[in-house]
Formats: C-alpha cells, structure tokens, sequence
C-alpha cells in the first residue's frame, strides 16, 4: 500500500466520508501545491497538539477553558447538554441561544457498548448540584440512541429542583409530509399548538 492509498484509507476513517469521496479528497490534495499541503498538515498538527476539552463543559479549546464558559455574559443558569462539540458549534451559529453547555462526549448506545460511564455524566451532576443552574435543555440527537440518552439524563435530573427541557421536534419549515420520517411526524402530531 503506497501514500496515497494510506491517505485514501486515513480519510475513509472520518465521519461521513465513504471511500469514494475518500479519493476525490485524495486525488484534490495529490494536484495541490506543496505550500498548500504543508499549511494542511501544519493545522492538523496544531489540533493534534493544541486542541483539549474545556475543563468545565467538554468543548473543544485551546485553553483550560473555552470562550464560551469564560464569557460573563453568558447565563450560568440554562446549561444546554449536547452529545458532541458539533453540538455547539451548530447552536452557536442559530445565535439565539446565551447560556451554557455541556457536552457528554457521545451518546448511549448499548449495543456499541456504550455506557453511562462513558460519558460525561458525573461532571453533568456536580455542575447542577453546584446550584446555579436553573434549567438543563437537552440538545440531544432525535436519534433512538439520542433519545435514550435524553431519558437518561433527565432522569438523573429528576430530583435536582430543576428545570428539565428538551429542544422541539416536528415538521421542518419549508417540508413536504411526503418526505418526513414517521417518528418526526409523530413528535410533531404530540406536540401541535393551538391556533388561532
């Protein structure tokens, strides 16, 4: 297996990415200037050396602490619980929410082997009992293993005099009924609002 095979195979391993788009990426870098692969590999070599969890909520920082948790103006008492940093990243960007978060670091899913231990948990508890927290919004993937774990943590909350939400579910603005998967449909029906 040669270099470029070995970065085929290394791009494959990436979430989201099969191994034909493994080769366009491959063949793309392969025409590129060494200028510009050398700027590549130097950013990929600062995430390896300089990207670390946030101490408080699991965030990918530079520091001990990411922005967000040093920022002051954010509210301490609403802490959204993702599953991934990607999580963030993707409400950040709404830009309507102010609070802060938690990242579990995954999700529950027991046939994967994953289990309550593999997850940021504990930290979730201690952060709550710390007392500023008013509110945990659940941000959790609409998937089976996101709701699972949805339930999970809010039941580990359910004692803690807090405030528990889940983000909502239903039909996309724009969608067709057509084209909406059956549980999205059915959260959407559970959830309907009166009008009027």
């Amino acid at each position: 297996m040669g270099v470029f095979d070995d970065l085929v195979t290394e791009f494959a391993r990436l979430p989201g990415i099969g191994r034909k788009t493994a080769q366009r990426l491959a063949y793309h870098l392969a025409q590129q200037p060494g200028d510009r692969l050398a700027r590549l590999a130097q950013a990929l070599l600062g995430v390896a050396e300089r990207i670390r969890p946030c101490q408080e909520c699991g965030n990918l920082s530079e520091t001990e602490r990411c922005d967000i948790c040093l920022d002051p103006r954010r509210d301490g008492s609403l802490l959204c619980v993702v599953e991934e940093p990607s999580g963030v990243m993707l409400l950040e960007r709404a830009g309507e929410y102010r609070g802060r978060y938690h990242v579990l670091g995954g999700r529950l899913d027991p046939l994967a082997g994953v289990g309550p231990d593999a997850l940021r948990l504990e930290s979730l508890v201690a952060r709550v009992a710390a007392g500023a927290v008013r509110e945990v919004i659940l941000a959790t993937n609409p998937s089976m293993e996101g709701e699972v774990t949805a339930t999970f943590v809010q039941q580990l909350l359910a004692d803690r005099g807090i405030r528990v939400t889940r983000l909502a579910r239903g039909l996309p603005v724009g969608g067709d009924l057509e084209y909406v998967d059956g549980v999205t449909l059915a959260h959407a029906l559970s959830a309907r609002q009166e009008v009027g």
